[in-house]
């Protein structure tokens, strides 16, 4: 079994699953627009060219996504997307990647747990946690 998220947007799916394409290593590997689908007589003329479906594939993992139809929307509240690695370096990396023109909720740093631990909401109003577990034996 896999557990996968999958993120709604606002009508800016395709800017922010290229900027996490780019944030994270990863490949597009689908992005469909409800335009030219089945979809496109159920849904609003302005929401033919926004994404249906979208597809961030990253090492083993994969990241999916959509526009909702505007009325269906609502911003993300009650969890964070989490992201685990193994280098002090990258957590930095990443944070500040995702940190561009967004709202960081506790800055990146060592903790009693953790290399490195940081919360931030990105710019797409996406919550995210990183963490960068601790190196057996050693203290960040």
């Amino acid at each position: 079994m896999k557990l996968n998220t999958y993120l709604l947007f606002n009508g800016n799916c395709e800017e922010a699953i290229k900027s996490y394409e780019k944030c994270f290593g990863g490949k597009i590997i689908a992005m469909l627009t409800y335009g030219g689908t089945p979809a496109e007589k159920h849904v609003p003329a302005e929401l033919r060219t926004k994404i249906m479906h979208a597809r961030l594939d990253v090492g083993d993992q994969m990241l999916l996504a959509s526009d909702c139809p505007p009325d269906q929307f609502f911003p993300p509240k009650g969890f964070s997307v989490s992201i685990g690695v193994d280098k002090p370096e990258e957590a930095e990396r990443l944070f500040h990647a995702l940190e561009d023109g967004g709202n960081v909720t506790m800055p990146i740093g060592p903790t009693f747990w953790s290399a490195r631990f940081g919360m931030l909401t990105d710019r797409f109003g996406i919550p995210w946690m990183i963490n960068c577990t601790q190196t057996a034996g050693k203290s960040a």
